[in-house]
């Protein structure tokens, strides 16, 4: 669905109207290219506080990866990345200021702002520890101060042995597939799998020659995210309700990918699902967790069918197809498992207290397995949405739509495609330092922030 306020905004008149009466203005988001996926471009300054670590290396992918680096001043506008790993009291947190101040004008509109530091609970010293924490609140903050311009801020910590696996994350948020992912902190640590050589990595196709289970996948995020693991390489097995058998295959067809007619909460559907994907290949490169229902309905008035079809669907058919799964070694050295959670998981949303858990849950299981699947080298992380425009949100009345995409740093509702571009890149293999992370696809949304 359209967003005629946006569409508005950025005409020429209304652009005069807008400014004239003090209305918010969103900038049109810049998105991934089809003809030329994930290719880098522009310039970034990159600082570094003194005692920095991460800096060096960072600085020598981003210049192969083809942006043109700076370290005194931008020529024009880019990216802004800083390296405050060195940050170790308050009086030092100066250079992340002098830096900021003096170099925010330069930040290009939809422009990535990057921050890189230690993982707090990684330090031994109580007071780095705690200063580097503090990074989580100024980042957030500046996200709110530069989302006007359609920038974004993210914030990177690396955990002991992370910086071994730091490229793909930068690459990633340096990316226009990072769009509408702001005021996240993602965590990098030792890589649960090899690493191929920056060198022998296909950027433009990095899931060539695997293949990808997704459920839910005939419409909507479902849709977008096998669409978008396709356009990366991936041979990919579409799974829904046979209600949308139709719509399934014609999916499929288009992407190359192959169609299972599924109920995912029948008995069998979890063993009938694992013999499609060893019926395929000996071996499957991730599951993506989509599939879900919302049955809102104020908790005194809700009944315990609209209770437990929700749960069935999207929690236990979940820890179930885990499970089988998880019984074989389908996934192992390199699998990836992706959870899908919401917004409405991590801050709640009146008459949604099912989904609430549900959601909840799903954040729950990315945080109990992670542990446990590394130890197998497989990765699994999951994305909570905010506000997408898709079918679901279209049937939400205007005003309550308005304000839905308008309660953002950036201004505007997301689009599937968001989603799906940061489930691509945790199912890249160059995520596989990324495990245990649950970041919001939201736009930093005000709600629950």
């Amino acid at each position: 669905m359209s967003d005629k306020y946006l569409e508005i905004a950025n005409s020429a008149l209304g652009k005069k109207i807008f400014n004239a009466v003090g209305l918010p203005d969103p900038v049109p988001l810049l998105r991934e290219d089809a003809t030329q996926p994930h290719k880098l471009s522009g310039q970034l300054l990159l600082g570094e506080s003194l005692g920095a670590v991460f800096a060096k290396s960072i600085g020598a992918f981003v210049e192969s990866a083809g942006i043109k680096r700076y370290s005194e001043s931008l020529e024009g506008r880019g990216h802004l990345v800083f390296d405050a790993s060195g940050i170790a009291n308050a009086q030092q947190s100066t250079q992340l200021h002098s830096f900021f101040s003096q170099h925010l004008k330069s930040l290009a509109p939809s422009g990535r702002v990057i921050v890189i530091g230690h993982k707090p609970s990684a330090l031994r010293d109580t007071e780095h520890a705690a200063i580097q924490r503090g990074l989580v609140g100024f980042v957030k903050s500046l996200a709110k101060e530069i989302g006007r311009k359609g920038a974004t801020a993210n914030l990177v910590f690396v955990d002991n042995g992370g910086d071994r696996a730091l490229e793909g994350p930068i690459r990633f948020l340096l990316s226009a597939g990072s769009a509408f992912m702001n005021a996240q902190v993602l965590t990098v640590a030792t890589p649960v799998a090899a690493l191929a050589d920056s060198k022998d990595v296909d950027w433009a196709k990095p899931l060539a020659g695997k293949t990808v289970l997704v459920t839910g996948a005939a419409r909507g995020i479902g849709l977008a995210i096998s669409q978008t693991m396709a356009r990366d390489g991936a041979v990919v097995i579409g799974v829904d309700v046979p209600q949308s058998q139709d719509d399934l295959a014609a999916a499929m067809k288009a992407i190359g990918g192959l169609s299972l007619p599924l109920d995912i909460t029948d008995a069998d559907a979890p063993e009938r699902l694992r013999g499609f994907c060893s019926a395929h290949s000996p071996t499957l490169h991730a599951v993506v967790h989509n599939a879900g229902v919302t049955r809102d309905k104020m908790l005194s008035r809700m009944t315990a069918h609209q209770w437990d079809l929700l749960m069935q669907i999207n929690f236990d058919a979940v820890q179930r197809i885990n499970k089988a799964l998880l019984q074989t070694e389908l996934l192992d050295d390199g699998g990836k498992i992706i959870g899908i959670a919401s917004i409405s998981g991590i801050a709640g949303n009146i008459g949604q207290t099912n989904y609430g858990f549900s959601k909840a849950a799903i954040i729950g299981m990315v945080e109990a397995l992670a542990e446990p699947c590394a130890a197998r080298g497989i990765t699994i992380n999951g994305v909570a949405p905010g506000f997408i425009e898709t079918q679901m949100t279209a049937a939400i009345p205007f005003f309550t739509r308005q304000m839905g995409r308008r309660l953002s740093s950036l201004g505007q509702g997301g689009l599937p495609v968001d989603v799906a571009e940061v489930i691509g890149f945790f199912v890249s293999p160059q995520a596989a330092g990324i495990n245990g992370n649950m970041v919001r696809v939201c736009g930093q949304s005000l709600l629950g922030a």
